[in-house]
């Protein structure tokens, strides 16, 4: 499940860059992916896995708060936040 999801980051971050002309839809995806993997990490937290250097419970929970922001920015830098409020 790892190594999925870190070609899926690899396949949506060249998107990023090699779709521009669909950065709207593809902000949406990656939003998407944020969301859809935050239960791994909550997972991680709850289970004490070790992995991807989060090696204790501090670091755990640290990294949860993040993945809100990264959700944010994905909307917010694609522009499809603002594209979305104009509807």
């Amino acid at each position: 499940m790892v190594l999925l999801s870190g070609v899926v980051e690899i396949v949506l971050g060249l998107s990023l860059i090699l779709l521009f002309k669909y950065r709207i839809q593809v902000g949406w995806i990656v939003a998407t992916f944020f969301v859809l993997v935050f239960p791994g990490n909550i997972a991680q937290l709850v289970e004490h896995r070790n992995a991807f250097g989060l090696n204790t419970e501090l670091a755990r929970w640290l990294r949860l708060p993040l993945q809100p922001l990264l959700i944010l920015v994905a909307l917010w830098s694609t522009g499809a936040w603002h594209s979305w409020r104009k509807k």
